[in-house]
Order: C-alpha cells, then structure tokens, then sequence
C-alpha cells in the first residue's frame, strides 16, 4: 500500500509538471510577418515574432472604432443614413451598402465587426458627437489609456496606411475588446443578417474570418483586415488544447495565409500542450 501510494504520488507530480510545458516556439512556422499567441488568463506570451514592429493594420482597425462607439453611449437604435462622404474614395472598395441605405446603429456595427464594412465604420464616425475629426481623437485617446504605445489612428475603417500597431499592442487590444460583450457578439459569429429600413429588404452575409463556420474551432471573437500595405490580418480570442488564447497575425502574404497560419498554430498546441490529468 505504502509503495502504490508513493507511486500515485509521483504520477500525479510528473502530471502537474508536464501540464505546465510550454510547446517550443522553435517548432511553429508561420507565414505572418509578426505574430503573437499569448495566454487570455495569465497574460503570459507563449510565441512571438517581430512583436514590436509598427505595420499597417487595415480593418483591424474596427475593434477600436467599435470600443469608442460603445464607450460614448450612444442610442444603438438610433436610424443612421449611409452618405456620399461615407464612400470609399481612396481605394474604391466595394459595399453593400448604397448611398441612401438606412440601417440602425447597431447593424452598422455589426456589419463593420461581421463584414468588415467599410461605409458602416465611416458612418459611425461621421454620426459621432464632433463628427469624424472627433471619433478619431477619441480612438487614439483610448490607445493611449490602454498602454498602446506604438499605435496610431487615422481613420475609422483601415483604409488608411497610416493605421499602424506592433502584434504586441494587438494582444492588448483583443484584451480590452474582450470585455464589451456586443463586440463579442457581433465578431464572433459566421453569418448573420441586418435590415434596411430604406426599402425594408435583408441583407444576408459571412463573418470575414472563415474558420467561423468550421466546427473544428471555438472562436469568441475574431477581426480580419486587409489593404496591399498591410497583407492578411487575423487577430482573434480562441481556445486550443484547453487554452484560452488571443492571437494576433499581421502581414501574411497570400490570401488565406492567415488562415493557414491558424491551422498551423493549433496543431503545434495540440501536439506539443500536454493536457492536464484528470
């Protein structure tokens, strides 16, 4: 009895030990230009690469814009018409959403979020108190109050390559985001639909992240972006091997890299996360 004791005892130490491995960076390749994997709970950074480099974010950008938009209160009820000047005149991206279009505030947000809509950001800007001009004082406002000392706004879309933020910086994002349940909601679901109010017709449509609609993943929530400057972007909250993650790729070359890139990282944690005893 004494010696199974002793031996249990054993076991269950190498268990507790073994479950707090950490994978080796060393064996996870990614196509992403920067990238950080860091523990939701505990903070800690399980993989990095070009962590501190200041990139081009592109859409990225609507975690903020959707932060400063629910921070200012605003009636999310509230009917808000889709203008010119919410048109896209820089690189002439396609919407959705035609000039006259009216939706409430909240589907606005849920097609930027969803869709990555770029008219529906630009009119949660314009339709801010001070307008535009404001709406981007605020968001570099609350960068600084997170700590993000290496990011800077220029727009509420991400059109602009003046959008810049490190991998780091994004992982603290993400931890903000996390705790404003409407983005949650509205970034963490594959489809969805909102209605125009202009003609009382439905728009149906897919979350940008495509691993939303894979029964394989449990995403909480997720944005993509993309422009030519910036390459894929994919930044999400995850859980793989047991783990609660955020994780942040920037720059990755090839339109479904990103998504590749995420692929890679699971199996990487499923194969070298030992799991915890039971």
């Amino acid at each position: 009895m004494r010696t199974f004791l002793l031996t249990l005892f054993l076991l269950l130490n190498a268990a507790m030990a073994t479950a707090g491995t950490l994978p080796d960076p060393a064996k996870l390749w990614l196509r992403s230009h920067a990238a950080v994997i860091m523990d939701q709970h505990t903070g800690e950074v399980l993989y990095q690469k070009n962590a501190q480099e200041p990139l081009p974010i592109a859409s990225i950008t609507k975690l903020m814009t959707a932060m400063v938009l629910i921070d200012a209160r605003l009636d999310m009820e509230e009917v808000i018409s889709i203008s010119a000047a919410d048109k896209d005149k820089l690189r002439y991206s396609r919407s959705r959403l035609p000039v006259g279009s009216k939706l409430t505030r909240a589907d606005l947000l849920k097609m930027a979020l969803m869709a990555s809509e770029n008219r529906a950001a630009a009119a949660l800007a314009r339709t801010y108190p001070g307008g535009s001009a404001a709406f981007i004082s605020a968001m570099n406002t609350k960068s600084r109050k997170l700590g993000l000392h290496d990011t800077v706004f220029k727009d509420s879309t991400g059109l602009i390559t003046e959008n810049q933020s490190t991998a780091r910086d994004l992982s603290l994002l993400l931890q903000a985001a996390w705790d404003y349940p409407l983005i949650r909601d509205f970034s963490g679901i594959g489809s969805s639909q909102v209605r125009l109010i202009s003609s009382n017709r439905e728009i149906k449509f897919n979350n940008t992240n495509r691993l939303l609609r894979n029964a394989r993943w449990t995403i909480g929530m997720s944005k993509t972006g993309y422009i030519k400057e910036s390459g894929r972007c994919l930044v999400m909250q995850t859980t793989i091997a047991g783990r609660d993650l955020f994780i942040v790729l920037l720059n990755a070359q090839g339109k479904l890299s990103s998504f590749g890139d995420s692929g890679r990282i699971r199996k990487w944690l499923e194969r070298y996360e030992p799991q915890p005893a039971v």
